[in-house]
């Protein structure tokens, strides 16, 4: 099969031009670049959480549990079910729950993919 001119001159201007990609793992962590708005992993502050329940009424996804605790009650956050959708932040009174920047959520088990 011949190649056509196009094609070869392509390949030669683009041979010696710097990588347009990032490697993984990113060494280069500097130069990811997340639009503003980006939804990543829940944070959770439970020094400003009053267990109102509204973040576990708002889950599309039921990624949130409610349990009892030596404070009263508090939500835990199921990772492996989240979609990132950010209504469990908007809807917190107190923002103790924020999306973070942190996209990467890699586990052997899905129990380590909970945020308590």
């Amino acid at each position: 099969m011949k190649v056509p001119g196009y094609f070869l001159a392509e390949a030669l201007r683009n041979l010696f031009k710097k990588r347009a990609t990032i490697l993984y793992p990113y060494r280069e962590v500097d130069k990811i670049h997340l639009p503003e708005g980006f939804r990543g992993k829940i944070e959770f502050d439970r020094s400003k959480c009053i267990g109102c329940q509204l973040c576990f009424r708002v889950c599309p996804a039921k990624a949130i549990k409610m349990i009892e605790d030596e404070k009263g009650k508090r939500p835990v956050f199921f990772i492996y079910r989240c979609i990132y959708c950010g209504q469990c932040a908007e809807v917190c009174p107190t923002k103790a729950i924020t999306l973070g920047k942190a996209f990467e959520n890699i586990a052997l088990r899905k129990e380590d993919l909970e945020v308590r």
